[in-house]
């Protein structure tokens, strides 16, 4: 079909208001998607006129569309549309559409689309622009953002129409919520003294009118703009915080509970962007405010909306107070165990009683088949999920201050394991408790061993049930994440044999189901009805089952490295479906995650490791060239550990490693983003081999080329690794690393001012107390460090000033 044909037919179908949802919004996703993958064969083809009317049908259907999830996706497709018609040099060929996306915002009839169209479009202009050069984006994004800005903030100001200045104001949260950072601080000064502007007027109308909707939405609009602009909205804190403090203290009826709320939800995310040094200035005056409506808290409504701003407001105080936020606890605590705790009404239904159950009535139901259905009322949901939110961040920001309330929290989140949600009631829940699990074990160490062993009891089995039943991938990806964390809290003896038996089948199973599902994936690549929309589930499929392999791999990590070689046997009953993902035939994330199950038996179980020498060490030795970045990287921290653990049978194959780790560093292509990671663990990998087996390599060749590659940044730890073998070396006076009267010091210096710029070691590490240590040694030196430092850069040599004032 020719490309104009299909663009015209979709715009048909879209445009076909008669036409069942499904199918317009079917003809939005292959219209986009149709712009997003062949546009350079098909629009630039098109004769001028037919291209303009696609563009002028494109913003009048929008214009002209009710249904608020179709508008979206037409405004996707307006704004993949535009993205495209940005030339190489910046040049925006759809005037129109941007003029449009300003003007929408002025009309109460499209306010709401405005909110749809913004951040999209801002979106796709990012994704546009992302890849040409910086003045590119300055020339283009920038003057877009302004623009949208400007257009937004007008509208706000217009007393006209205040529900279209509400309008205007939801759009501005969208898009400042999508707006990067580093893209919303040029526009940060004009956005904020604007914003203020805007709040003294709604303020005073408040006063004397009554009226509060405009209001409620520009302190949420501050509150967007300072989450965004986290520390760089400090010089702004005092021209907002006297009125937002005054709305709370004052803002007691009824009717202005929502605008209440939400401005304590502004002073917190305010609090959390500024930090602590600044917001202590008012936390003793907010922490008040905050105490006397939560001792009113038990006269609140339960549908009252504080509620829930109230228990993140706490969460947040939480995080900029950090331990002096346990004097609260006692006052915070009921309230929110409350919440958490609500239970949700269900019951089992015929078809008959859910029909006459209307949608008012706030219940969710699940399709159990044999004409029943599953009901859950959603009312509380959302507060409770809350509600466990916060838990999980106090055991995380308090650790063992934490500690008296670990035993009624582990009893509430548990339970919580074996409950299922639909898909529809997650988005409500959306909290998994397993995430707790493991702070909470941290939280409770300070009781010792014996109350920690009965925490974990009463978590264990659940969890492991949890892993073998919870059928949304997403769910389990947290419980296996959980789990693994949990063990390595626990260590060797955590688990029992019915334990290991258990998990044993259970990753049996999930590593069995995972080939299933590729070759069933394979299957319905060959259907007749396969098509892009196909491909494109099939592959969100594929990302799931991957994401899910890495939590395998997470698991027995966190068993290798806590159990060592004792674990081997049990391990037997995986190895061949390990061997099988490390088949060459397999897709790269298999062989990568295959590949990272047998570094930790390497690491952690050897020399016993030897023994399954045969399955894993010549694919790890042929996949450190392997095309994709990933294997390379899982093969080369595995060669590298194979010569830090792996005792003398290794030998000979540290030595067949090193050319082939050799040709990965010095290829064309090898420090580009994408492969960067692969080649420093290639480099940390010959510095191990240096460091743990010398007599398997000529050292004094070797280094000065290892000297050359230095230093790694964007692997930390393995940064790490290398910096520690160069202190060895340079503690040792080793003459190749010195050179010949110490000629080689100013490199040495550079590789570690380099380090220190890209934040490399951190300074409690105690390598960065040795590199420091070795900076003093020069320092002593007179000419020598004079020599050093005139070699450096000023930024070198304020990063080498750094590292001496820190470490």
């Amino acid at each position: 079909i020719p490309g104009q044909s299909k663009i015209t037919f979709l715009l048909q179908a879209i445009r076909n208001t008669t036409a069942a949802e499904e199918a317009r919004q079917m003809a939005a996703v292959l219209l986009r998607r149709l712009l997003s993958s062949a546009f350079d064969e098909v629009y630039p083809t098109l004769p001028s006129d037919v291209q303009t009317a696609i563009k002028s049908e494109l913003l009048m259907i929008i214009q002209m569309e009710t249904q608020s999830s179709m508008r979206k996706k037409i405004c996707d497709i307006a704004a993949e549309l535009a993205r495209n018609l940005i030339d190489e040099d910046g040049n925006n060929q759809w005037p129109e559409g941007l003029k449009f996306l300003f003007d929408s915002v002025t009309c109460n009839a499209v306010g709401q689309m405005a909110t749809d169209f913004a951040p999209g479009f801002q979106k796709k202009f990012h994704e546009k622009v992302s890849n040409k050069g910086w003045t590119f984006q300055h020339t283009c994004l920038f003057c877009f953002i302004s623009q949208v800005i400007a257009a937004l903030l007008q509208t706000m100001e217009d007393q006209g129409n205040q529900r279209v200045q509400a309008h205007a104001a939801a759009a501005l949260i969208n898009f400042t919520e999508d707006c990067p950072k580093s893209l919303l601080i040029p526009y940060l000064d004009n956005l904020v003294k604007h914003l203020h502007s805007i709040m003294v007027l709604k303020l005073q109308e408040l006063i004397q009118k009554g009226t509060k909707l405009v209001l409620e939405q520009v302190v949420t609009s501050i509150a967007s703009v300072a989450d965004t602009a986290e520390e760089k909205f400090v010089p702004y804190y005092d021209l907002f915080m006297p009125s937002l403090k005054h709305i709370v203290e004052n803002a007691v009826q009824k009717e202005l509970r929502l605008l209440r709320g939400k401005t304590i939800e502004c002073i917190s995310l305010i609090g959390l962007a500024v930090g602590k040094e600044k917001f202590m200035q008012d936390a003793s005056d907010v922490m008040q405010l905050l105490l006397k409506t939560q001792t009113d808290f038990n006269d609140m409504e339960d549908d009252d909306p504080q509620i829930s701003y109230m228990i993140s407001a706490w969460a947040r105080m939480c995080k900029i107070l950090g331990k002096e936020f346990q004097q609260y606890l006692p006052v915070v605590m009921g309230p929110l165990m409350k919440t958490a705790s609500i239970k949700p009404e269900v019951a089992l239904l015929d078809t008959q009683d859910m029909e006459n159950m209307s949608d008012d009535d706030g219940w969710e139901f699940v399709n159990l088949g044999d004409q029943q259905s599953f009901g859950i009322k959603t009312a509380g949901l959302e507060e409770k999920s809350t509600a466990c939110q916060m838990l999980v961040c106090y055991a995380k920001e308090l650790k063992e201050g934490f500690v008296e309330y670990t035993e009624q929290v582990v009893k509430l989140m548990v339970p919580l394991l074996k409950f299922y949600f639909h898909d529809d009631i997650l988005q409500l829940f959306n909290t998994n408790p397993a995430e707790s699990m493991p702070l909470l074990l941290e939280c409770a160490r300070v009781r010792g061993p014996e109350y920690l062993t009965q925490m974990w009891h009463f978590m264990c089995d659940a969890l492991i049930k949890a892993i073998g039943t919870e059928p949304d991938s997403d769910v389990l990806s947290e419980i296996m994440h959980s789990f693994a964390k949990c063990i390595e809290v626990m260590g060797d003896g955590c688990l029992n044999n019915e334990h290991f038996e258990e998990l044993g089948g259970i990753l049996k199973a999930k590593l069995e189901e995972h080939f299933k599902n590729q070759e069933l994936r394979q299957v319905k690549r060959q259907d007749e009805d396969y098509d892009e929309q196909v491909e494109e589930s099939l592959q969100d499929e594929d990302e799931n089952d991957v994401y899910i392999l890495t939590k395998v791999s997470d698991i027995l990590h966190s068993i290798f490295s806590s159990y060592k070689e004792k674990v081997l046997p049990w391990f037997e009953q995986l190895l061949p479906l390990i061997v099988n993902l490390i088949c060459p035939h397999r897709p790269w994330p298999d062989r990568q995650w295959g590949l990272c199950i047998f570094d930790d038996v390497i690491e952690h179980c050897s020399p016993a490791s030897f023994k399954y020498a045969e399955y894993f060490l010549r694919p790890m030795l042929q996949y450190v060239c392997d095309n994709s970045p990933e294997v390379r990287q899982a093969a080369a921290y595995g060669l590298g550990v194979m010569a830090q653990y792996g005792g003398d049978n290794y030998r000979p194959f540290c030595t067949e490693a090193l050319p082939l780790l050799v040709r990965v560093i010095q290829s064309a292509d090898s420090k580009t983003k994408e492969n960067v990671n692969a080649t420093e663990n290639c480099i940390s990998a010959v510095g191990k081999i240096m460091k743990f087996k010398p007599d398997c390599v000529n050292v004094d060749e070797v280094l000065p080329h290892w000297l050359s590659w230095l230093p790694l940044h964007e692997d930390k730890e393995e940064a790490v690794q290398t910096f520690n073998y160069l202190c060895d070396l340079i503690e040792s006076n080793h003459p190749i690393v010195l050179g010949p009267n110490n000629t080689n010091l100013p490199k040495i210096f550079s590789i570690i001012a380099e380090g220190e710029m890209h934040e490399a070691i951190k300074h409690e590490d105690p390598c960065a107390k040795r590199l420091a240590n070795v900076v003093r040694q020069v320092q002593t030196s007179g000419g020598l460090w004079t020599e050093c430092i005139a070699q450096l850069s000023p930024e070198q040599q304020a990063a080498i000033q750094e590292l001496l004032n820190s470490a």
